[in-house]
């Protein structure tokens, strides 16, 4: 069974059901349901119109679930409205199930957390890598989101912040993870950008187009991951930065910086710069002056440590970095590569080798074990 299919047709289906009636809640399992038969069925009876089959058996699901509970009384009017036969509408209700699922009666990182998880497709161990919590406490989380809006109709929709949230963290697990979500969310940002004249908006879909041109060259022929300093830059799209920084200066020629702006500005100038040895570090630094200011985040202020050491030198950055808590993700590679800038080849290994044990995916953890043993092998030279 095509699996890439079964993910495109399963947020329509689910805004199906929740558009008749069905609380998220039950509206999931049922489509998790009529998954598992599809799954059992569709190899020997491959259906003429697989949305439509998806929407008719999961109705049917839910109706099942509804008989065995309180929504007993409301069983005829649910079987009156039961979807005809035939092909189902070809409408893409991704985005639209993005809003829903971005409910007023859920806090913003509840609500990021269960459309991540029911419609993005991420697990709740990506989504608490995202979040930097415990992977039970995400769980948790996304339990009691699902617990309050059981029984409550999705016909109030979120609002954009919480949808930028969302697109933003699907594609960061796309762009750096195990799952390909990266070119969803630029399809998803660029239909949000068409329908919202929004800076932020703008600025989300700058900043994803500016880090994905580069991902032709961000792994070797092997897969092993190559930093950007590194990088060719013949292999950059340079008509995907170009757009991307069209769209960035329009929005920030309208004078309502927001966090996505800021980060597409640091992208930008990263793109811009001919070899790694232009870059203009000054500037990134201020730039993310300006994160810090609008966000607080401490992966915003690790980052700057980054490039303050570029700016300043090793031992501006590395006390920038002494500043912030050393269990943040990341925080021993950032340490370790400015321990090696500094002369300090001894510490440098031993924190390459630490930050590889927790590295977020396989190719970062073979990177940062090469980099250890690189520096092991020249001490014992």
């Amino acid at each position: 069974m095509d699996e890439a299919l079964v993910r495109s047709l399963t947020p329509g289906v689910l805004t199906i059901l929740v558009r008749r009636g069905a609380d998220f809640a039950a509206a999931e399992d049922a489509v998790q349901d009529a998954l598992i038969e599809a799954f059992r069925v569709w190899p020997s009876a491959p259906p003429r119109d697989p949305k439509g089959w998806l929407v008719t058996v999961a109705w049917r699901k839910f109706l099942d679930r509804a008989r065995a509970d309180s929504a007993r009384r409301r069983r005829e009017d649910l079987v009156e409205d039961e979807p005809p036969p035939g092909p189902a509408p070809g409408v893409d209700d991704t985005l639209q199930l993005y809003f829903l699922c971005a409910h007023p009666s859920l806090t913003p990182s509840s609500a990021v957390a269960l459309t991540l998880r029911a419609v993005g497709g991420l697990t709740t161990r990506q989504i608490a890598r995202a979040y930097l919590v415990p992977e039970a406490t995400m769980a948790q989380r996304i339990s009691r989101a699902k617990r309050t809006v059981s029984g409550v109709r999705f016909d109030r929709p979120g609002d954009v912040a919480t949808v930028l949230r969302v697109l933003y963290l699907v594609f960061n697990e796309g762009y750096s993870g195990d799952v390909d979500l990266a070119a969803e969310a630029i399809r998803l940002t660029r239909q949000l950008a068409a329908a919202i004249d929004h800076p932020e908006v703008a600025g989300l879909l700058a900043l994803m187009l500016l880090h994905h041109a580069r991902r032709a060259s961000r792994t070797a022929p092997d897969g092993s991951l190559v930093p950007l300093a590194e990088q060719d830059r013949g292999r950059w799209d340079t008509r995907m930065i170009a757009e991307g920084i069209g769209i960035l200066q329009a929005a920030l020629a309208r004078d309502r910086l927001g966090e996505f702006q800021a980060q597409a500005a640091v992208a930008a100038l990263h793109a811009d710069a001919p070899t790694a040895g232009e870059t203009d570090w000054v500037q990134i630094v201020e730039w993310y002056d300006e994160l810090a200011r609008l966000t607080d985040s401490p992966v915003v202020r690790l980052n700057r440590a980054v490039a303050l050491g570029e700016a300043d030198g090793p031992r501006a950055g590395l006390a920038a970095l002494a500043a912030l808590d050393d269990s943040l993700p990341r925080y021993a590679a950032v340490a370790a590569y400015l321990h090696e800038r500094d002369g300090d080849p001894d510490t440098a290994a031993r924190l390459y080798a630490e930050a590889a044990r927790t590295a977020p995916n396989l190719a970062e953890r073979d990177y940062l074990t090469r980099q250890a043993a690189r520096l092991n092998a020249a001490r014992r030279r």
